[in-house]
Order: structure tokens, then sequence, then C-alpha cells
């Protein structure tokens, strides 16, 4: 299991200078989230690799910039908007593997789209098998006020697809959906891939970890239990710090914690 932290944390500082400031802060593992189709010009692409190459940072994950548009441009009925987003999926699969991650993050439609479930996954499939051509999975995340926020569409997901089912769950993003993280991580943790990991309080739903009141050892140790070996990305937004150094000593702790669990467990 790795610890990162996401370049969104910093939003809207630019994806480049956010990556070079976890670099400069010893921080080696991000999921990078694009926020300019320019970004996905090569000579951008470029100045990433060389940031990553002087750090010795590695990338688990690409947050493409498109995610509020991708209920109306994935999961429509308009097959020549659909093939658009193929093929900026497909540059996004192809970044991917250049920076070296696994994975795309996708959230997916909304819950009044007009596909039925099997129609949902079946695009999906059809988008995974274009990313796949260059190595690359795409995980569909439990957003809020999208449909994979609802854990009932997650199941019907899961039964329709398998082990095809590949998620990111997103801890804050529980929360604001009206559940306990755990009750997706029991159920789902054999399609579970990725996690974006934040704390949480009586008055805020969103917070830098071992800020709040969030168990963090019993998560890490659920999660070996599991057999999880994948990234827990810290994402939060710009309003849940006062600096940059809170969120260099969140992790730094969390990345304590995690050890002390490995360490209890030997």
């Amino acid at each position: 299991m790795k610890i990162g932290v996401s370049t969104s944390c910093f939003y809207p500082l630019e994806t480049e200078v956010a990556l070079e400031n976890l670099g400069k802060a010893g921080i080696k593992h991000t999921e990078i989230f694009f926020n300019a189709l320019s970004e996905l010009k090569q000579s951008f692409v470029d100045m990433l690799l060389d940031i990553q190459s002087e750090y010795g940072i590695t990338v688990a994950s690409v947050h493409p910039t498109m995610s509020l548009a991708e209920s109306f441009m994935i999961f429509s009925n308009y097959e020549r908007r659909y093939r658009e987003a193929e093929d900026q999926f497909r540059r996004y699969s192809e970044i991917a593997a250049q920076l070296g991650a696994k994975y795309i993050i996708m959230h997916g439609g909304k819950p009044n789209g007009i596909l039925s479930d099997e129609e949902y996954c079946e695009r999906y499939m059809r988008l995974k098998e274009v990313t796949r051509q260059n190595g690359i999975d795409i995980l569909q995340e439990n957003v809020v006020r999208f449909r994979a926020g609802e854990i009932d569409f997650l199941r019907s997901m899961k039964n329709i697809l398998g082990d095809e089912a590949e998620l990111c769950i997103d801890l804050k993003q529980s929360l604001r959906c009206g559940y306990n993280p755990y009750d997706l991580i029991n159920e789902f943790s054999d399609n579970i891939k990725h996690y974006h990991i934040s704390d949480h309080s009586i008055s805020s739903d969103c917070l830098l970890p071992l800020n709040g009141g969030f168990d963090f050892e019993n998560f890490f140790s659920v999660l070996k239990s599991k057999g999880f070996n994948g990234s827990c990305i810290i994402e939060v937004y710009k309003d849940c710090y006062n600096s940059y150094e809170n969120v260099y000593n969140s992790f730094n702790k969390l990345k304590n914690c995690y050890c002390n669990i490995l360490e209890n467990r030997l």
C-alpha cells in the first residue's frame, strides 16, 4: 500500500507547480489532476515527466479535467459525442502510461441519465477497451450527485460486471452521499483499487487526515486485512488548510501512522 497526495489539493495552483511542490516537500507518490485541455499536449506532459524524474515521484492515477462533462459526453445516446470522449480518454491513457500510472479516475454519469444500468456498464466497458490499449484501467468513483454515489448502483454495476467493476472510493464523498465508508469497504473490497482519503469532524466532512475524528489506524488495518495493495491518496480542498505545510505535515503523520500499523503486524 502506498500513501500519497493529489495535485488537486492545491487547486487552482497550476498542475505542474503543484507536482513540483510535492517533489520539493519530499512526497514521492501522487495522483495528477489535469485542469485544462492544453495540459494534454505532449510538450506539457514532457514537463511533468521532467519534474517526475527530478524528484523520483511515482504516479498512481490521473484524473481528467472533463469530470463534470462525463455524463453529457460519455453516458448519453449521442454516439458522435461519445466518440469524441473516447478520443480524450485514449489520450489520457497514453499520458497515464508515460507517467507510469495504472488508472484513470471517472466520475461518470448523473442519476437522471437515460441509460439503463446495463447500457451504462456497456459504455464503461467500451471506454475501458480503449484505455487498456495503453495498459490503463478506468476506475468508477463514488461521487455525490453522480450515479455511482448510490450504493444500489454500485451493487448493480458489480452484479453486471463482476470483477470488471473497478472502483475508486472517496471517504468524504461517502459521507456526502449519506453512508459510512466502511459500508463500501466491507461490501466491495474485491472491486476497490484506489482510495481518496480525508478526515472529518462534526462540523466538516472534509479535513486533512489526522485533523478530525476518523480512525486511520483502524482504516489501514482493515485495508491490510482485506489484502488491499493499492494507493491511498490524500485529496482535500484548498479551504481545508491554511498553508501547504499543513498538507505536508498531514502526509508525514499519516505515513508514520501506516508504518506503525506495519510494525505492529510483524
